[in-house]
């Protein structure tokens, strides 16, 4: 099997990104797969050029319409797709996504955000605590298992511009951070921070307000989170920092199986 190159990408709508050039991206780079985040649209709404391009894809959207969104686009036809982790509060938000492959299996995931105040603050607190239990499961077995997506969480101060004055900000909060920390503690690897350990400035979100890209005034809240089996296939990882189609950047990496 050749190398596969995966990218985890929200792109906070897929029908803005792919005006903006989301396409263009995927033909100059061309990932195998491309876990997808935010996708802001109903199954009816989402662009038609991905089969043109040599994609399979699923998608498992929001019950409300412009909201949340998951997806997956792969070269290669999954032997399973599964929509959704078996619990109806998550999954009428559309944030878990799986695809199935003979050597490995991969989600999309798009984690709750807090930021709006404590009541999504409490349901993504116990959103956590639903991956965990689910996760623990899933490493039961030992196909390589891959958890892309976008977080909503900074796991150290190595991931955020300013932790000090974030530290009471959802996204850095500390139980977030201890979450992540037991998460990993599962049997996990963060495959983009293995490749670049205790580098600084590495992001892959930033806010529109204040020119904080061009500051670089970030947070890495999307990841790679891998069992041992998988992340012992990844040979480089690398953010796409470039890209301007959404407020976050892809993360990509390149597994050899």
């Amino acid at each position: 099997m050749p190398d596969i190159k995966i990218s985890t990408y929200n792109v906070n709508g897929i029908r803005a990104a792919q005006r903006k050039g989301f396409s263009e991206w995927v033909q100059s780079t061309g990932p195998d797969i491309i876990c997808l985040q935010e996708s802001k649209a109903q199954p009816d709404q989402i662009p038609g050029e991905f089969g043109e391009l040599g994609y399979h894809q699923s998608w498992h959207s929001a019950g409300k319409k412009g909201y949340s969104g998951v997806g997956i686009l792969s070269r290669q036809q999954p032997d399973d797709i599964r929509p959704g982790i078996g619990i109806d509060w998550i999954d009428e938000e559309g944030r878990v996504l799986l695809h199935e492959y003979p050597y490995f299996r991969v989600f999309s995931l798009y984690l709750p955000s807090g930021t709006t105040g404590s009541v999504r603050q409490d349901l993504k607190m116990k959103s956590l605590d639903v991956l965990m239990d689910f996760t623990r499961e899933l490493l039961q077995d030992d196909k390589p298992l891959l958890l892309c997506g976008d977080y909503n969480i900074a796991h150290t101060e190595l991931d955020i511009h300013d932790p000090v004055r974030n530290k009471k900000t959802s996204g850095f909060l500390p139980e977030e951070r201890a979450w992540f920390t037991d998460f990993l503690g599962l049997g996990l690897y963060d495959v983009f921070r293995e490749h670049h350990p205790g580098k600084p400035d590495l992001y892959s979100w930033w806010t529109y307000r204040a020119a904080a890209k061009s500051r670089n005034k970030g947070w890495r809240l999307d990841y790679h989170l891998a069992s041992k089996g998988m992340h012992d296939k990844s040979v480089h990882a690398e953010i796409e920092r470039e890209l301007d189609l959404s407020d976050h950047a892809p993360v990509t990496v390149t597994y050899a199986f």
